[in-house]
């Protein structure tokens, strides 16, 4: 077919315009209906939320063994510290403390459940500090040592 009459040349431009511009914003996802992809959790959550749940283990245990409070209160600090430079690092906002129940048994038990808890937390700050990039890597390797060092405090 030839097309030697301007009407069909300007229509068969604009149709093609028309197709152009519609795949061009197909493409960008303006008619998609998927969902965008939730943001992947930042690497050092997992170190943020132990320091939040041995925070809050340590403060069950002093309500439940109040002759512990001068020995375990230092490390329940250390661990909010620890939970508020993280919370700043990989922006965000460090929930509201919530009350628990006290941590039952007696103060032996306490102590080796503490223990046990910051050995494990430990072992995920250490495994976070090897893969970590340099600008963290310190402050990870220093979570993970004050683990270590709660964890022979509790001995």
């Amino acid at each position: 077919m030839v097309l030697t009459d301007r009407v069909d040349r300007r229509q068969l431009l604009g149709a093609a315009g028309t197709a152009v511009a519609a795949s061009t914003l197909a493409g960008c996802g303006l008619f998609d209906d998927d969902p965008e992809p939730a943001p992947r959790p930042d690497a050092l959550q997992p170190v943020l939320d132990e320091a939040l749940r041995l925070a809050a283990a340590y403060d069950r245990a002093t309500a439940a063994q109040p002759g512990l409070q001068k020995r375990l209160s230092p490390l329940a600090e250390d661990h909010r510290a620890h939970a508020a430079a993280l919370a700043e690092l990989i922006g965000v906002t460090l929930p509201s403390a919530v009350a628990s129940a006290p941590a039952g048994g007696d103060a032996a038990q306490t102590v080796a459940a503490l223990r046990k808890a910051e050995q494990a937390a430990q072992k995920t700050a250490v495994a976070a500090c090897r893969t970590a990039p340099a600008q963290r890597a310190a402050l990870v390797g220093s979570i993970a040592a004050a683990r270590a060092a709660h964890a022979e405090a509790l001995r």
